[in-house]
């Protein structure tokens, strides 16, 4: 949730530390601030508000320093104001800490301090912990990084820290559990931050830490690593696959709006090497071990939160359709606390854009106790998810900056209709004409997506006609459900309007009262299975006086008679349908956020990756 920067080395920390908090803003925040230490001077300088209000706010402050560590807030404990914003300090003064996560057992921790003649001056869990290294450093009589690993080895919760001393000024620790952090090492100097964002332009060298470790960063020695137990580890260094362009804007207003232009290239990245037209085949080489799991698995259980959950609903659709085997999707955060029932015939596909989300980090952990094999699919490389997964398969989407999620939705989408489609080969459930025809339908998406973004300027003009609704309504059915859950979300999301994603026959059961001549109703009606159905749930709309804007497939006269505006997709096979006309819903959102004057890629109370419950 919250962002983390820090910096160690022989150039001036602030430039560095502001720049990689305006890479983080993405992550969502409502407060910014930063610590400085210039020789055995520690400043902190810290707001409510964006990263310029911080910049605005150390104008003629003294920013001088080669280490220092800065952090974007998404609170948690308290609410957004300048004292509850990171990084804070010990009672001594001597500590400034930037922490991600929540410390769960502070209360205890803060009223035994507080015994102890500690006084708080904010509601944070974060200030708890500094007070507690502070604390044990002085009465235990040690050093920075053994009073880190004391105090984490007494807390409950999650966590990604960086802590400064002014007694050890050529030096800085960092930890975590539960909640990422990265360390990038350049030539003679070091950064940490939540994700690689900050990093990418400095350094390609980087590593990853683990779960329950700690790394003493020191200015003379470099990086060394241990962990709570204090054993040593080894550093394992990566070389980062990211490049500072896919972070840039591109010419676009918004990192929405370019991402999701960018569909045609990821989806074809997400197929890139493992569909085969020339061989009629489908290789996953990230799940390549584990196939024979696949087509021997009794049940499928597909688990994430938010956007993710939506595609796993496609994918149980696709799974059920040409793998016939039967599939369950849960929330990851329901799914952890409901005593479900798993085993180890069952497989778990748990999808997540950044790979570091809590509640399915927590999912994956409660069932591969109980002995399921985990296949994710994730789209960062080097993530939380990437790691404790038996295997998976990478989406190849690119860095998503945009806090709603576009590319990575149909890209998830793409790679789950790809393993649908090889185990369903495998299986033989799966005759080989109608898997060769889809493979080549597959093939063609990109071309096809493209079309459909070039009707943007229409869906402009439709945006402009129900930017100041209060509510709308979503229908689909079989595939184009969970694709009207998603478009309700993504309104919801950045315009800030309230919508509702449904099955378009459960409209009879209760939305339907809602509906009146100021009720826009977007229904997804392409050619298909259900196509006559959902032509009867357009009439019960029109009948209503409902407004209805409706995607169709190319050609269609019959919907265009009913309906009061239509935007024609290409037509496509029912499976791959959510594909094309999840992309209108996407451009709707986003033209009626910008005429709203929301801000589309950071909209409030709104976090790119959840990683604490």
């Amino acid at each position: 949730m919250c962002g983390i920067v820090a910096y160690l080395g022989d150039k001036e920390a602030y430039p560095i530390l502001i720049n990689g908090l305006r890479r983080l803003e993405y992550r969502g925040y409502d407060s910014a601030g930063v610590a400085l230490m210039n020789g055995d001077v520690l400043t902190i300088h810290k707001c409510q508000g964006k990263v310029s209000d911080l910049e605005s706010h150390v104008v003629g402050k003294s920013l001088s320093g080669s280490i220092g560590i800065g952090h974007t807030r998404w609170a948690t404990h308290g609410p957004p104001n300048d004292v509850n914003a990171h990084p804070h300090r010990s009672t001594s003064g001597d500590l400034a800490l930037i922490h991600n996560g929540i410390i769960e057992n502070y209360a205890s921790i803060k009223e035994e301090l507080g015994h102890r003649g500690h006084i708080f001056q904010s509601d944070t869990d974060t200030e708890v912990l500094v007070h507690l290294i502070d604390d044990i450093q002085r009465t235990e009589k040690v050093d920075l990084a053994e009073a880190v690993r004391l105090a984490l080895a007494s807390v409950v919760g999650a966590y990604a820290i960086v802590v400064l001393d002014s007694k050890e000024p050529d030096l800085m620790v960092a930890a975590r559990k539960s909640s990422p952090l990265v360390i990038g090492i350049g030539e003679g100097e070091f950064f940490c931050a939540s994700d690689a964002t900050p990093i990418v332009e400095h350094t390609k060298n980087v590593v990853y830490l683990e779960d329950g470790e700690i790394a003493v960063i020191d200015r003379t020695n470099g990086l060394k690593i241990r962990n709570v137990k204090n054993q040593e580890k080894t550093p394992f260094i990566q070389e980062l696959e990211m490049h500072l362009e896919t972070l840039e804007k591109g010419g676009y207003d918004h990192f929405m709006l370019k991402e999701i232009n960018e569909q045609p290239r990821s989806i074809r990245d997400s197929m890139r090497g493992r569909l085969n037209l020339a061989k009629g085949e489908v290789v996953l080489g990230g799940i390549k071990d584990y196939e024979q799991k696949f087509v021997n698995a009794k049940r499928i259980l597909i688990v994430g939160c938010g956007t993710s959950w939506h595609a796993g609903m496609v994918g149980e659709y696709l799974f059920e359709e040409f793998a016939r085997i039967p599939v369950e999707v849960e929330y990851a955060s329901e799914f952890r606390y409901r005593n479900p029932i798993v085993n180890e015939n069952d497989l778990v596909i748990a999808i997540s854009q950044s790979g570091e989300t809590a509640d399915t980090l927590a999912a994956i952990e409660l069932a591969k106790n109980r002995g399921a094999t985990i296949i994710g699919i994730c789209n960062v490389v080097g993530s939380s998810i990437a790691r404790v997964t038996h295997a998976g398969s990478y989406t190849h989407a690119g860095p998503e900056i945009g806090v709603a999620s576009t590319k990575a939705f149909t890209a998830q989408v793409t790679v789950l209709t790809l393993m649908a489609l090889m185990v369903g080969q495998k299986k033989g459930v799966l005759s080989g004409s109608n898997f060769y025809r889809l493979l080549n339908e597959l093939d063609a998406i990109p071309e096809k997506v493209q079309k459909v973004l070039a009707t943007e300027a229409q869906i402009k003009y439709i945006a402009d006609i129900y930017k100041d609704a209060t509510n709308a309504l979503y229908l689909g059915r079989g595939y184009s459900f969970p694709v009207a859950l998603e478009g309700a979300l993504k309104l919801k999301e950045i315009s800030y309007i309230h919508a509702e994603g449904y099955p378009a026959a459960e409209m009879k059961h209760g939305p339907i009262a809602l509906i009146d001549e100021e009720m826009p109703v977007f229904v997804i009606a392409t050619k298909g299975a259900s196509y006559e159905k959902v032509v009867s749930n357009i009439q019960e709309v029109k009948a209503r006086k409902g407004k209805i804007i409706a995607i169709v497939t190319q050609g269609d006269s019959v919907v265009r008679e009913l309906a009061d505006h239509v935007i024609e997709i290409p037509e496509t096979p029912d499976a791959l349908v959510p594909l094309l006309s999840v992309i209108p819903f996407q451009l709707i959102s986003y033209h009626i956020a910008v005429m709203r004057g929301c801000n589309v890629d950071q909209p409030r109370n709104l976090a790119k990756s959840v990683t604490v419950e």
